[in-house]
């Protein structure tokens, strides 16, 4: 299935192109129907009814480009969201995930459109549950990314309600969040592992060897063409076998093979090992992408390959040498003589490090070895420290083409670390020097002992005060009974209360229409079920919500003229009929009948909105 885009209208291009000009910004990609009713409501928010009217008003008052962004950009997220596909995330593809890695080896996150960064907290717990948390500060680093610079500040701050912790079990919230002033903070111990930054997934480089990515309902926000590109550069920054996490809402099928399900239902995809297969994930224009033809590329690879800064090898099968870069001939001696001989004959097999044993290991277990802390001395004080990196060469058939070995240089990382270490050495020394600091404090602390002394005895005296406050406090217990009797009559006016509400709540639910009510300032109060099936927006996501800001199929502005004449006349009630779009995208004849909630005084206290549809 295709997405079906609107006629292109030319002056609202020239708001996108504006933006990307002005701001950097492309919108270009996203889909033109649900950005031109944003765009709308931003602009009917401000009064201007014309494209090229608000592009001047985007020139005069630069703040607008921040609400704009924030009505393009909706962040809907939540910790754990979609539960069913997180738990079989945290229970089948972690522990799988872990079992393919050594105890050491680093674990690389990738949270895309992490919006206020629920989703990046998220998968920090359930790694932190699957590890403990000694294992996780020393292994994992989540990468959290997002466009919206207001979202990303929200996320590093790493405060929420408890609202916004609803989703959250007692027991997780009680161990990974921290509570102050009425918010929770998450543990700071662990929050150092989770970096933010703004990356535009259409524009910027991907970030690269990455375990696990997620991004969840982001790419239905982009065109086909779009999302194949970002669908390509994901499967660049996943490593052999990583695993790719979306939302349920989307799901697009072509005939190229770069991913494969893992899942279908909870949308969990593998990283497949290469690009051609039956029926995968990723859309028709990246299969045009890949059919251009690139004219010189085996010279392009080859000098690509022979210019790289890290110094790398690559054998046969038959553990012959076949490609040498200039990187690895200058810091070994190599040349292009060596190129067609086994390796074994060459002083690089045995030094800095035994590599016969990796490359064999590594092409009998399909997986790539770190061989970490690699000393050589090059020469007297010439000594450079290697991280050598020893990947299988795999065909599209699981055969072992060859063998590549890779050095990379850490050097500079190692001797970072020795100055580390001298100067744990003199924070040492500072340490004992104020043990002896401490111990004179001692001394002092016996003084003020005797000062402790005569304090008591004023203490004493007090002692006598405290009596009579005593006396006070029997009379004001008398009263703080009186206190409690009319508290248990307030308590049984509550439960009267609640059995009411209870009632209204029934009522609400009950209806097949949808019902929407109003407070004098055109905030939800309440919104029933049958609201719910009808736009395909919940309950506690709408209601508190202005109504002109709920983004549903509904043509609010339209409304809003018989919403406000109910709200100022206590006896007013109309019916009106407009077109809509129904959660299901489809457009429909609505029915909405408008009246007043009035007081028992008969003065207007808000409104109700009563929602059918016709066919």
């Amino acid at each position: 299935m295709t997405d079906r885009q609107p006629e292109p209208d030319r002056d609202f291009e020239e708001v996108l192109a504006y933006l990307k000009e002005a701001r950097g910004f492309d919108f270009t990609g996203y889909k033109r129907t649900s950005l031109m009713r944003r765009v709308a409501h931003r602009m009917s928010q401000v009064s201007i009814d014309s494209h090229t009217e608000y592009i001047d008003y985007l020139q005069l008052n630069p703040d607008e480009f921040n609400a704009l962004f924030n009505t393009i950009l909706i962040n809907v997220t939540g910790f754990f969201r979609d539960p069913e596909a997180w738990e079989y995330l945290r229970g089948e593809v972690i522990p799988s995930m872990l079992g393919e890695r050594g105890p050491d080896d680093p674990i690389r996150i990738w949270s895309a459109g992490c919006a206020s960064g629920e989703e990046a907290y998220s998968i920090a717990i359930a790694l932190a549950e699957a590890l403990g948390p000694d294992a996780y500060r020393r292994r994992v680093k989540i990468y959290a990314t997002d466009v919206d610079d207001e979202a990303l500040a929200q996320a590093r701050q790493a405060s929420y309600t408890a609202r916004e912790l609803e989703g959250l079990e007692s027991e997780l919230l009680e161990k990974y969040f921290e509570a102050h002033d009425g918010r929770f903070s998450f543990r700071k111990d662990l929050r150092r592992t989770v970096i933010f930054g703004r990356n535009d997934l259409v524009q910027d480089a991907p970030i690269s060897r990455i375990d696990l990515l997620i991004c969840r309902n982001t790419l239905m926000y982009f065109t086909q063409e779009t999302q194949a590109k970002i669908l390509g550069r994901f499967h660049f920054a996943l490593v052999p076998r990583g695993v790719l996490f979306l939302g349920k809402a989307e799901m697009l099928l072509s005939h190229t093979r770069i991913f494969d399900a893992v899942d279908l239902k909870r949308r969990i995809f593998r990283r497949a090992a290469s690009g051609n297969g039956a029926s995968h994930f990723v859309t028709h224009a990246f299969v045009q992408d890949r059919r251009i033809d690139i004219g010189g590329l085996d010279q392009l690879r080859e000098l690509g390959f022979s210019a790289s800064p890290v110094a790398q090898v690559v054998v046969t099968s038959d553990d012959v040498v076949a490609l040498v870069n200039h990187q690895a001939e200058a810091t070994f001696g190599l040349s292009g003589k060596d190129v067609g001989r086994p390796l074994r004959d060459l002083d690089l097999s045995y030094r800095p490090v035994e590599l016969r044993g990796y490359v064999d290991q590594a092409r009998l277990e399909r997986r790539t070895l770190r061989v970490k802390d690699v000393e050589w001395a090059r020469g007297p004080g010439d000594t450079m420290w290697f991280e050598v990196h020893v990947n299988p060469l795999v065909d599209s058939g699981n055969g072992i083409l060859g063998v590549s070995i890779v050095f990379h240089d850490v050097s500079a990382a190692r001797r970072l670390l020795e100055e580390l270490e001298q100067a744990n050495h003199q924070l040492e020394a500072a340490y004992e020097e104020l043990q002896s600091t401490n111990e004179e404090l001692e001394t002092t602390n016996e003084e003020l002992q005797s000062t402790v002394e005569e304090l008591e005895t004023t203490n004493e005296e007090l002692q006598s005060t405290n009596e009579e406050l005593e006396t006070m406090n029997e009379e004001l217990q008398s009263t703080n009974d009186e206190l409690q009797t009319m508290n248990d009559t307030l308590r049984d006016r509550s439960g009267e209360l609640d059995e009411v509400n209870g009632f209204l709540e029934s009522i609400l639910t009950s209806l097949r229409a949808g019902v929407i009510v109003l407070d004098l300032e055109m905030r939800v109060l309440a919104w029933n079920r049958g609201a719910e099936e009808l736009w395909g927006m919940r309950r506690d996501e709408a209601e508190g919500m202005h109504l002109l800001n709920l983004d549903i199929g509904l043509p609010l502005p339209e409304l809003r003229p018989v919403v406000r004449q109910a709200l100022s006349d206590g006896s007013f009630t109309t019916e009106v009929k407009v077109d809509a779009v129904n959660r299901r995208g489809r457009d429909v004849h609505v029915r909405v009948v408008c009246t007043s909630l009035r007081s028992s005084t008969g003065e207007p206290n808000g409104a109700i909105l009563v929602m059918e549809q016709h066919v």
